[in-house]
């Protein structure tokens, strides 16, 4: 029996704010949505890879989200680390670094961490 990995959920306040940032930040895109009475899902994507970021948005949800203690996240490798990092820094959204690992963190509008780490040959 074999699994794959095909998505994470993120449960955001704002969909559009937050799919603005992952575009910005990631060069992720809208690959497929889902709009209900109660709540919109969508798929974020790239071409390099086919694993999706799902943002659901649930209409009736007072606002931000409680990430307690934010000890998860969602990494991504990038080939042009610096110029990644130059972008993120711009953007203004790094939120932890490690340089002894050769890693940083950025940060999503509502909260969630997610892990840069630089192609390693």
């Amino acid at each position: 029996m074999k699994f794959k990995m095909v998505h994470e959920n993120y449960n955001v306040a704002d969909l559009e704010r937050s799919i603005a940032f992952y575009e910005e930040a990631l060069g992720l895109h809208e690959i497929r949505r889902n709009e209900k009475e109660n709540f919109t899902i969508v798929f974020m994507g790239n071409e390099e890879s086919d694993f999706a970021l799902e943002l659901t948005w649930l209409k009736d949800h007072p606002g931000q989200y409680d990430l307690g203690e934010c000890e998860f996240h969602l990494a991504f490798r990038v080939d042009d680390f610096e110029a990644a990092h130059k972008h993120h820094e711009e953007m203004g959204c790094i939120c932890f670094e490690n340089p002894s690992m050769g890693i940083y963190f950025i940060q999503d509008p509502d909260g969630y961490w997610l892990e840069i780490v630089p192609t390693r040959k």
